[in-house]
């Protein structure tokens, strides 16, 4: 496996607006030290060579006697770190990071501590870091989704280019939570499984019409078609990706039952049976949110059901999450927001008349996803170069992978199916049972 780069580079964004990092850094250090003395769940170790120093957290709350303390050490490369990590916040130790002034042997493991520790990281949010909070709450409200902004939003991260995604994505090219079927099935096998979850879910018949918010790489579109015989109309504002998906139904010959649309769901017309949509709805924005489940509960017929597959926080973390512009929608999703399950159905209790069925919660499984991600993204990055990304580019993204993995192992976020049904839906279906989480 090929490494990247950890050649410190100069500090971009790190610091709060108007303060340099250099005066600040024996302040920023203290902080962070007194930050570090917060952790009680987990063990981390501090080494800084340059100072020739190192610290080591002692847990005062014992791990389950059936799990280690998970433990991690990061490496400071440049006392710059510390001015970034105590006065740009969340997003100073990101940026940090990406330019190299830091690194950690085991990064999951930081940030599974981290999420752990929420007091420990609340308390590195100095009086300076949030200074720019105002500034990047306007920084988040520009990239807000109206329908030219979604494009925009959904374009700097999808149209990264599909050969970008093949990196690492399973031969699906699913770009979503897999669900496990045992501690033994591959990737691509939790890939289908979790496909067919939905399509068993909503009770797939060949007389069905499905409409899927969200394309990604066509995988649902092609499996409900392939294996279910119904009709299926999906939609993707990602060039590429429509681009892509368009070649897969030709190939795999579904152009006939398969309607691929280049159309915001806003836009959407026609009367379905069943309605999908995977983790799409962590890019409408919250104050969309209302205007997709009326859009969802429009588009079906009353006997209609919907399955929405959807990344959450917890409903009491959600008001604060909402309002921050954090490392994911900085760099990675702009203009997302994770929602809480309370106010999804409370969108769905005030704007429709859909009914929630089911939830099925399965969090674990995606820190898996990640794990293998992120194994396959680090096991190709000399490809990722050939394509034309950048060690700092690389480091970003294996920021992102890291730290998505993490927060699912330490459950303060997770993946849902909601399933649900309009007044006349009489479906006898019954949900199979969930499978064993993922080792």
């Amino acid at each position: 496996m090929t490494t990247i780069s950890t050649t410190p580079t100069p500090l971009r964004s790190a610091a709060a607006p108007g303060v340099a990092a250099g005066p600040f850094t024996s302040m920023g250090h203290r902080l962070v030290l007194a930050s570090l003395h917060r952790i009680h769940l987990g063990q981390l170790t501090l080494i800084d060579h340059h100072a020739g120093t190192s610290h080591t957290t002692q847990p005062t709350t014992p791990a389950p006697l059936s799990l280690p303390t998970p433990h991690a050490t990061i490496t400071v490369h440049d006392p710059r770190f510390y001015s970034a990590a105590a006065f740009g916040g969340d997003l100073g130790i990101a940026d940090s990071f990406i330019d190299a002034l830091w690194t950690c042997d085991d990064l999951p493991t930081l940030f599974e501590i981290m999420a752990l520790n929420l007091a420990a990281a609340h308390h590195l949010h100095s009086p300076l870091a949030r200074l720019a909070v105002p500034f990047s709450r306007a920084a988040y409200w520009l990239q807000r989704n109206s329908r030219a902004g979604s494009r925009r939003n959904i374009a700097a991260h999808y149209d990264l280019g599909n050969d970008f995604f093949s990196l690492f994505l399973d031969p699906s090219m699913t770009y979503s939570s897999a669900y496990f079927p045992s501690p033994t099935a591959s990737l691509h096998e939790a890939q289908i499984e979790k496909i067919d979850r939905a399509c068993r879910a909503l009770d797939l018949k060949p007389s069905d019409h499905l409409l899927e918010i969200g394309t990604g790489w066509g995988s649902l579109a092609i499996h409900a078609a392939t294996h279910y015989g119904c009709r299926v109309t999906t939609t993707t504002i990602s060039a590429q990706q429509h681009r892509a998906a368009s070649d897969r139904i030709r190939a795999a010959g579904l152009h006939s039952r398969i309607t691929l649309l280049n159309q915001d769901y806003r836009d959407l017309s026609g009367s379905f049976d069943k309605l999908v949509s995977i983790e799409m709805i962590e890019a409408v924005g919250r104050q969309h949110i209302p205007t997709f489940f009326a859009v969802c509960s429009r588009l079906l017929k009353p006997t209609g059901a919907a399955l929405i597959q959807a990344i959450v926080i917890a409903d009491q973390a959600f008001d604060a999450a909402a309002r921050r512009r954090d490392f994911l929608k900085k760099y990675i999703f702009p203009g997302s927001c994770l929602l809480g399950v309370n106010a999804m159905l409370a969108a769905t209790a005030s704007h429709t008349d859909l009914q929630l069925r089911r939830l099925d919660d399965f969090g674990q499984h995606y820190a898996a996803t990640l794990r293998a991600w992120r194994a396959a993204f680090l096991s190709r990055l000399d490809d990722a170069r050939a394509l034309g990304y950048d060690d700092r580019f690389l480091r970003m993204w294996d920021y992102y992978l890291a730290y998505s993995q993490g927060v699912f192992r330490s459950a303060r976020t997770s993946v849902v199916q909601l399933l649900f049904a309009k007044p006349l839906c009489r479906s006898s279906h019954v949900s199979p049972p969930p499978a064993s989480p993922p080792a």
